[in-house]
């Protein structure tokens, strides 16, 4: 599998797990549970989702060369 394969699939499993994340963190404060560290548990897919998320847009723009 390819470079790019793994970074897609990272990237569709780090979503999934934001996802889950944020849903936590809604029922949390639907239940009004004051833990602060359940909406800091979001930012910890978040930022590799980020740096997935640049080098796939950049993608197209490098070029068929380096592809």
């Amino acid at each position: 599998m390819s470079t790019q394969m793994w970074i897609r699939q990272i990237h569709r499993w780090l979503s999934m797990a934001f996802t889950l994340a944020v849903i936590a963190n809604i029922v949390a404060m639907t239940m009004q549970v004051e833990a602060v560290w359940i909406g800091f548990l979001a930012l910890v897919p978040l930022i590799p989702l980020l740096a997935t998320g640049l080098y796939l847009f950049a993608l197209p723009y490098r070029g068929r060369s380096n592809a």
